[in-house]
Order: C-alpha cells, then sequence, then structure tokens
C-alpha cells in the first residue's frame, strides 16, 4: 500500500471514529448512514462535507475491500483527495475557534456618554461599534446603523437637538431587539457564520471569556470581518 493510500486511510479511520463518538458509538451503524445522521443534527458541519464524505467512503471500501495484496491496492487516492480528507478532518475534529483569530481591542462606554461625544468619535476614530455598560453591567450596542437611524428619526421632527442626549437615549428608541450576541473564547467560527445566517438583525458579535457579557471584552465580529478575513486566506 502507498503512502498516500495509508495516508488517506489514516485520516478516514479517525474521522469515522469521531463519528461513532458523536452519536454515542451505535453499532452495526456504517459510515455513510452515520454521515447521513449527522448531517441532520442542528448546527453541524458534516453536510457541508456530505457528498465528499459519501464518495470518500466509496474510495476507502474499494482501498480496503478490493486490496488484492499486501503491498498493493486497485485504488490508490489522489493528492487532491488526501489533501481533501485531512481538511475535512481538520474543519470537523479541530474546528476553528473565534480566537485568536477575532481578538482584538475593544473599547466599551458609560451610559452617560452623550450623543455629541458619540458622533465626535464616529468622525475621528471612524469606530462603528460602541458597547454600553452602566457600572460594569452590559446594557446594549450602539452601532453607526442605529445612530444613522435615531438621526433621520429625529430630523424627521425639525431641527436635531443633541444638548442634553446620550447614550441612554439611543438604546431606548432604536434597539427593541437585539443586534448583538455574545459567545465564548471557545465558539468555532463555523456556529459565529450561522450565528449571522439565521439571525438577520445580528450587527456584532461580542467575545467574552464564558459569553458573559459582563466579562471584559476579547474580541468582536462582525459580518465584514468573517468576509474580509476568508478573502486573505
Amino acid at each position: 500500500m502507498g503512502d498516500r493510500a495509508e495516508e488517506f486511510l489514516s485520516s478516514f479511520n479517525r474521522i469515522e471514529k469521531w463519528f461513532r463518538e458523536q452519536l454515542n458509538n451505535p453499532t452495526n451503524m456504517g459510515f455513510s448512514e452515520m454521515v447521513r445522521r449527522l448531517s441532520r443534527k442542528k448546527n453541524s458541519q458534516v453536510p457541508l462535507f456530505q457528498d465528499d464524505l459519501l464518495q470518500m467512503a466509496q474510495l476507502r471500501n474499494a482501498i480496503v475491500h478490493e486490496q488484492i495484496s499486501t503491498d498493493f491496492v486497485i485504488a490508490e487516492p489522489n493528492e487532491w483527495a488526501v489533501n481533501r480528507m485531512l481538511e475535512i478532518e481538520k474543519s470537523l475534529l479541530s474546528p476553528e475557534k473565534v480566537l485568536p483569530r477575532f481578538a482584538k481591542k475593544v473599547t466599551g462606554f458609560d451610559l452617560t456618554i452623550s450623543v455629541k461625544e458619540i458622533l465626535s468619535i464616529v468622525a475621528r476614530k471612524q469606530y462603528s461599534q460602541f458597547p454600553i455598560y452602566n457600572s460594569g453591567i452590559f446594557k446594549g450596542l450602539i452601532t453607526v446603523r442605529g445612530l444613522g437611524i435615531w438621526l433621520a428619526i429625529e430630523s424627521s421632527k425639525g431641527d436635531i437637538q443633541l444638548e442634553g442626549r446620550n447614550a441612554s437615549e439611543l438604546l431606548v428608541s432604536n434597539y427593541k431587539e437585539n443586534n448583538y450576541q455574545f459567545v465564548s473564547k471557545e465558539t468555532t467560527v463555523f456556529q459565529v457564520e450561522e450565528m449571522f445566517v439565521s439571525q438577520i438583525r445580528l450587527e456584532a458579535i461580542l467575545i467574552t471569556k464564558d459569553g458573559n457579557p459582563n466579562g471584559s471584552l476579547l474580541g468582536i465580529i462582525r459580518p465584514r470581518d468573517l468576509y474580509n478575513n476568508l478573502e486573505k486566506e
């Protein structure tokens, strides 16, 4: 058996073992059936690789069951098949976490910060997200989008009056539905992608050690951050 076949089978076997663990070690269940079962599970990455995995199962059977001798097999996987198998294994068994990829210094702001100061920070530093706290307790997330909506509503009433207006008013008027989610540092990038797809009003995902909204911010993810990272890969 060639080196490629051995590497392919080793990766295949590790995936098969992981599948059995995910399904509580079922007896008499073949690889292809495990793929189909796991593809139906919520928040599973398996559907992304279902077709390839089913084809790889056929290749694996050809290598193992149609082997003519210990040093000769009818089907020898090509380089693409081996690399694809290893890629799938890494995605399933060692999925990328949100950290360190999205680690970032995130500034929090007090609930009493004025709208004027928020606008000034947007102009000077081009911040687009403002996590708001009151005595260390997270209260909500103001975004440039929400700020724009608030300004549009205020302008429809006449001249915009900014004196005495602060973040608390922005949160009350604009954020009846949460535009954010908190996740722990152990959350996978795949899970984050799924959150943005399933929650259309989600503008940012905030990262803390254990997902506690009142914990120290370790990073922030916006939809464009995912896109930009994919462009660089």
